[in-house]
Parts: C-alpha cells; sequence; structure tokens
C-alpha cells in the first residue's frame, strides 16, 4: 500500500509569508509544543542557532542563509560599501556558532560569493541573495529525496533500524538524511520499525526523531543509549543509519555523541552501520577524523536538569557535542550523488569543497 508523505513531514524552515523573515521550528519546544518563530535580526538567528531553536547540519546551513538576508533588510538603502561591510560582519557572527558542521560555513561563503557578484545598490545585492537562499532550500529539498532514493534499496520490508541523535526532517530543509530513506520505505508500504537512542545529554532522539516518526505513522520504540548493545546482542536490531556533520577525506564521520558507540556495537555483533549526507557534508580538506573541531557545550547541560542539581559542586565535566566514527566501522556512506563503499573515495564528488572554518563555539546539533 502505498502512503503519501505530503501531511506527515514538517518543515523546520522556510521564508515566513511576507518573505523578510526565517520562519522556523523551535525544536526547544518539542514535543510539548509545536511553535515557529520568525527570525529577523542578526540577534535572533544567532540565538537560534546557538541555543538549538534551528538544529541539523543542513538545516543550519539553510537558517543561516536565509537569516543572513533576513537580518539585512533593515540597511537596505545603505551606501553600498558601508553594506558590504555590514554584510561581512553579519555573516562573520553567524558563521562562528557552529565550528563541526560544515554545511553553515559553505552556505555562507556561497552567500558572499553571490553578493560580490551582483553590482548596483544594497538592494539589487538583497535580492539576489534571497533569490539564492531560497534556491538553497529546494536544493537541500531535492537532495534529502536523492539520498532516501539511494538509500531505500538497504531497506528490505520488515527491517528494524537503529537510528541516533535526529537526521529527519527537523534537521534538513526536506524529508531528512538517515530518515530519508524511512520515510520513503514506508511511502512504499514497507514494514519498518525504528529503535531510537534518546541521545543524551539534550534528547533529540527522544524528543525530536520519536515526534517526528510517529506524526508519520511510522513505529518507534525510543531506548536509552547504553541498551542498543544489548538489543542488538538479541536479535532486534537489523542494522544502523545515523547523519553526519562532517566527513573527512578518509570517510571518518563526525556525528553527536554517541554514535561512535553505536558503530563498536553494530561491528561487533556484525551489523550494518551506514552513514547518510549530503555531498556538502564531504570535507576534502581534512585527511581525517582527527582534524574535525569538536564542539565542547556547556557543562550546565550535564550537572543539572532544569533546575534541579545533577552532579556535585566541584565534579569536573566534560560535555562534547560530537564523536568521530572511523572509517573502517562504516559500512556505506550514502550521499546525495550515490552510494559509497570503502575505501572511500570520494574525489569525484561535486560540491565537496573546503569551507572556511572558525572553530570557536560552543553550539551542537
Amino acid at each position: 500500500m502505498l502512503r503519501s508523505l505530503a501531511m506527515a513531514i514538517i518543515e523546520s524552515v522556510r521564508w515566513s509569508p511576507d518573505g523578510d523573515a526565517v520562519r522556523i521550528i523551535d525544536q526547544t519546544q518539542l514535543p510539548a509544543r509545536l511553535v515557529e518563530l520568525d527570525l529577523r535580526s542578526i540577534d535572533d538567528v544567532c540565538d537560534a542557532i546557538e541555543r538549538l531553536a534551528v538544529r541539523g547540519a543542513p538545516a543550519i546551513g539553510i537558517a543561516g542563509a536565509m537569516g543572513l538576508v533576513a537580518s539585512l533588510r533593515a540597511f537596505a538603502r545603505e551606501p553600498r560599501e558601508r553594506f558590504d561591510t555590514r554584510l561581512r560582519a553579519h555573516a562573520d557572527r553567524i558563521r562562528a556558532t557552529r565550528p563541526t558542521a560544515v554545511n553553515l560555513p559553505r552556505a555562507l561563503d556561497r552567500m558572499l560569493a553571490r553578493a560580490s557578484d551582483v553590482p548596483g545598490t544594497a538592494s539589487d545585492v538583497l535580492e539576489a541573495l534571497h533569490g539564492d537562499a531560497g534556491a538553497l532550500l529546494e536544493e537541500d529539498r531535492a537532495m534529502c529525496r536523492r539520498i532516501g532514493e539511494h538509500a531505500m534499496p538497504l531497506i528490505a520490508d520488515g527491517t528494524s533500524i537503529l537510528t541516533h541523535c535526529n537526521a529527519g526532517a527537523l534537521a534538513t530543509g526536506g524529508i531528512g538524511t538517515a530518515l530519508a530513506p524511512i520515510y520513503l520505505a514506508h511511502e512504499a508500504g514497507r514494514r519498518v520499525h525504528v529503535f531510537v537512542d534518546e541521545t543524551r545529554p539534550l534528547l533529540q532522539g527522544s524528543r525530536l526523531t520519536a515526534w517526528e516518526l510517529t506524526r508519520a505513522g511510522i513505529p518507534v520504540t525510543v531506548i536509552a543509549d547504553g541498551a542498543a548493545a544489548s538489543l542488538m546482542r538479541a536479535g532486534e536490531i537489523a542494522m544502523c543509519i545515523v547523519g553526519a556533520d562532517r566527513i573527512a577525506a578518509n570517510g571518518d564521520v563526525a556525528n553527536k555523541i554517541g554514535t561512535y558507540a553505536a558503530a563498536l556495537a553494530a561491528q561487533h555483533h556484525g551489523l550494518p552501520f551506514y552513514v547518510a549526507a549530503p555531498t556538502s557534508t564531504l570535507d576534502p580538506s581534512l585527511p581525517n577524523g582527527d582534524a574535525i573541531p569538536i564542539e565542547r557545550r556547556s557543562p550546565e547541560e550535564l550537572s543539572r536538569l532544569r533546575q534541579e542539581r545533577l552532579t556535585p559542586d566541584g565534579a569536573g565535566i566534560d560535555n562534547p557535542a560530537f564523536d568521530v566514527t572511523p572509517a573502517e566501522m562504516v559500512t556505506a556512506i550514502v550521499t546525495d550523488q550515490g552510494v559509497y563503499r570503502r575505501p572511500f573515495d570520494f574525489g569525484g564528488a561535486r560540491g565537496a569543497r573546503a569551507p572556511v572554518v572558525v572553530a570557536s563555539s560552543t553550539s551542537s546539533t
């Protein structure tokens, strides 16, 4: 039985109806409330990214590009030279919110390159950037669909899948990366059951992925991060699919903290471990995962639950947002351009260009 995804998939980032703001779903409010925010100022945009109101590497790239345009609307009448200076300053502020995910700096570099090619007034530049940011969103939607189509043959009818964090519609402009083949398999009538790691400490799995999939009518079981290995041993999980925030030239994968542990367990139990990510996530400028900058987030994410103290005073806290899974543990990497298998060679991948990276931030997916 074929099912339609049209009513089930949400839009995490898009233009507001008047086109003057970026409209996002405030993911800090999920799953209790579905709240949308319109981002207009540079402070709005940076705050939304830093506090994870918008998250997920592709979605942050789109929100960053669209937010750059929205943040400059109030300065459309400035002299061109002053406007160009402000444009670069706003781009630098947005860029500095995220060091690990490669999509954000790429999107901003694209906006800056487009601006440099546009003659005329500040208003002319804004019009061009608005069109290019909108194109970025449409490209991401198409990209997600292609990832799903390339990965869908990996999912047989009746498959049980483990995923970690959220790499679905909430993390992209379309139907997701790791969740894209799951959505398409469900749409085609295949029976799929998804086990979702809760994803400590911010619970992107239990709060976001489970909410997305439940809304789409896909069977979901939320598990503690540490339970995945036992379920694999019991034969309840057949395969793993996760997303990625950056992939080094050798195929090492940076993703939400806990991904490496899931990969270790999958390798031990002989299960395939797939990574689904856009070509824009490939970073050939980095030889391996050791060169990927890893964000450290606030200790309070681990030491407190709302107002309750969870750790004693004086205890040290380390809160990395990501870890790196070595390429030898990855069965295949599925991109919008196809399926790559070991030994990974992304030399022919279009769009895999080295970004400009600012490695000073405390943000995360």
